[in-house]
């Protein structure tokens, strides 16, 4: 169970897919150097803070809303938005669940650093196994996580029941890819992220068919939230917009991800797009990443929403 990534978008199959923030819950985690993993999905989670701050208060104050005392954020990765949500709902116990050892000692350190380990709280569990461990919730915040479960139906019902009455599951699924790069760079073909798109989407779809009990389903998140008994409150994307030039950390986060992507890609990609992607890692090359002035970081998160009555 993760979400890496990002973040509600297949972008981020070049790594553990949690929400930007969190990591596969349903696999086991340690075909990853999480010391590399970790600071990357950080760093990923912190740029995207806004978004995700927006959809939290968007859950908030909602005329339905309920009392918000006890939160999962299913898939939690660093524990940046687990955080986030501990002070969005400030009366609020913030469980993150996660299979990674290492990425919930992350969020225990946050939380101490930011004065919240009173209520934020660690479970290490892989879902949809552990799904009896998580006891009952208010909210329950699954950032790119169950698409990394085979039987996304049965995790979703699954979550609905862990939902006390008047309670809410919010599902960050769907988007739209990241754009950092002109469609023309001036070198090789054009349309580089768009063929670098489609070897994301071969990575993710190889991915959901070789997770245990995998099931196909069609991606109509309202709908299946319907189908599990939940009230559908609504669907809002929300936008990340970091226009050129980058400030130094976003610049050195699209590093990071292009290099991930190019260590992944290898076999999906043609030789000129390789070579292109050598040329835009190259910090001695006046055409890479570190030097161009038109890299800019453009997203958004889609968080679909379902209300136990």
């Amino acid at each position: 169970m993760s979400s890496h990534a990002g973040h509600g978008h297949h972008d981020a199959h070049a790594h553990p897919h949690t929400h930007g923030h969190g990591s596969p819950a349903a696999g086991a985690g340690t075909e990853f150097d999480w010391n590399v993993m970790g600071p990357m999905l950080e760093q990923e989670a912190e740029l995207n803070s806004g978004p995700y701050e927006e959809a939290a208060r968007w859950i908030a104050a909602l005329p339905t809303a309920p009392k918000v005392r006890r939160v999962l954020d299913i898939g939690s990765g660093p524990g940046v938005v687990t955080c986030l949500l501990a002070e969005v709902f400030p009366e609020a116990e913030v469980v993150a669940v996660d299979p990674t050892p290492a990425l919930l000692e992350r969020t225990e350190d946050r939380a101490r650093r930011l004065g919240l380990s009173d209520r934020v709280r660690t479970l290490e569990a892989a879902l949809p196994q552990d799904a009896a461990r998580l006891g009952e919730a208010d909210l329950i915040w699954a950032g790119n996580s169950l698409h990394h479960m085979g039987d996304q139906r049965a995790a979703l019902a699954g979550f609905a029941g862990l939902l006390r009455p008047g309670g809410t599951v919010a599902l960050l699924e769907g988007g739209l890819p990241t754009r950092r790069l002109p469609r023309d760079l001036g070198i090789g073909r054009p349309g580089l992220e768009a063929r670098m798109d489609a070897a994301s989407a071969a990575r993710f779809d190889r991915m959901r068919t070789e997770l245990p009990d995998a099931k196909r389903e069609a991606e109509d998140w309202s709908a299946l939230i319907a189908a599990v008994g939940l009230t559908p409150q609504g669907t809002r994307s929300f936008l990340l917009d970091l226009p050129a030039p980058l400030s130094a950390p976003a610049r050195d986060h699209v590093i990071t991800k292009l290099t991930r992507e190019y260590e992944v890609f290898g076999e999906l990609l043609d030789a000129e797009d390789l070579a292109v992607l050598e040329r835009l890692l190259d910090p001695e090359d006046p055409a890479g990443i570190h030097h161009r002035s038109d890299v800019y970081l453009l997203t958004a998160r889609t968080v679909h929403l379902g209300r136990r009555d």
